[in-house]
């Protein structure tokens, strides 16, 4: 098995390239582009700043964060009940399915190519499906990655990929996009900054019209992506 790979893993992992199947959700936004909640670059960088920031980007950072520490300690347990939450949390099957398909995908493809024997001895906690951030954040606490940059990649990778699945459904080209990742750099790291500070206790989330959003994307007549 190769050496800890250090931060640099986070480049290949988080990258549009990684086969976890990214390119496929949008987490409601196509159902927002059809409601139109979404018609240019300001509503779109209003829609994501409330995703990231009161809806599952927050959570999905708290629970990423709680992974991260119980792979850092060794502790399956800990591991795979912050698992458990995570899959439990998602409000919708879309969203369910968007988490968990990412998750096993993100959780397989590491160890096939990315393993440590941190990581080997912590994944069999992990029967079942698997959320997205509770891979990576015990793919990043096995490798020793610290936390923080952990948080701030995610984050906004999460948000680069929402911009993308809007440049391909039209509201906005690729300028326009650009701008937007930029506008969400600093609430990335705010977040970032705040999220090892909160508790299971802490997680919830505010984005009550596209949780509402993603049941209905699930009987839209026209469909990009699979929520």
């Amino acid at each position: 098995m190769p050496e800890p790979a250090g931060a640099l893993a986070l480049f290949a992992w988080l990258s549009p390239a990684f086969p976890v199947g990214a390119y496929a959700y949008s987490h409601a936004l196509e159902w927002a582009v059809e409601a139109g909640d979404i018609t240019g670059e300001a509503s779109l960088a209003a829609f994501l700043g409330d995703l990231v920031a009161l809806g599952f980007g927050r959570s999905d950072g708290i629970l990423l964060a709680h992974a991260h520490r119980a792979a850092a300690a060794g502790d399956g347990a800990a591991l795979a009940e912050v698992n458990g939450l995570a899959v439990a949390l998602a409000p919708s099957a879309e969203l369910r399915l968007e988490t968990c398909q990412q998750g096993g995908s993100f959780l397989g493809a590491v160890r096939a190519a990315w393993s440590v024997p941190a990581l080997e001895a912590l994944a069999p906690a992990l029967s079942g499906e698997v959320a997205y951030p509770v891979a990576v954040g015990l793919a990043a606490g096995a490798h020793g990655i610290a936390l923080a940059v952990t948080l701030e990649a995610f984050l906004l990778a999460t948000a680069q990929n929402l911009v993308s699945a809007a440049v391909r459904l039209a509201p906005i080209g690729q300028t326009a996009g650009t701008r937007v990742v930029a506008q969400m750099a600093p609430r990335v790291r705010a977040l970032a900054a705040q999220i090892p500070t909160l508790t299971l206790d802490d997680l919830g989330s505010a984005t009550f019209r596209a949780d509402l959003g993603s049941f209905r994307h699930e009987t839209q007549y026209t469909r990009l992506f699979r929520s």
